[in-house]
């Protein structure tokens, strides 16, 4: 950890929540703009959509509880104190993103918005190397042999 300060994060491109909430908008916008069908209708997308945001909520809540518990930072704009391991983290190493895109899934299905389904790809390849990519290499700079056995022993989403 030479070199390494207190201070340094994972110099992420943008707060992921507003990346969501971003995406979100524009999806919102492009349906009213130019609305597309939805394949299905009534009921069947409520339950689907709401089964998809009750599991994001579930895995969601699970990764902030995991963090407060280890007393170390959510937001991606401040330094990580303890590398997490345990609890949900120990079946995914980002069960707080993997909720956001559940609920964000399950939004756009409930509001039978094909665009937000869209953007969803778009969404997903941002986080990815926008997001996530600088989290892996922040905590193997900050964490190195540690985390590299946990990458190794806990997938990324699934």
């Amino acid at each position: 950890m030479a070199g390494q300060t207190d201070t340094e994060t994972a110099g992420v491109i943008a707060r992921p929540p507003l990346l969501f909430l971003a995406a979100f908008l524009v999806g919102f916008v492009l349906d009213r703009l130019l609305r597309l069908p939805f394949p299905v209708a009534g009921l069947v997308t409520w339950i689907i959509g709401g089964l998809l945001m009750l599991i994001g909520f579930v895995l969601f809540i699970a990764g902030i509880r995991n963090f407060l518990r280890a007393e170390t930072p959510v937001p991606t704009n401040e330094p990580t104190r303890v590398l997490v391991t345990t609890g949900i983290h120990g079946w995914t190493r980002n069960p707080i993103y993997l909720g956001m895109f559940l609920i964000y899934g399950g939004i756009g299905v409930a509001a039978q918005n094909i665009w937000i389904l869209v953007l969803t790809l778009p969404l997903a390849i941002l986080i990815r190397y926008g997001v996530v990519a600088r989290e892996e290499a922040y905590l193997e700079r900050r964490f190195g042999d540690a985390y590299r056995d946990y990458r190794q022993s806990v997938r990324r989403w699934l």
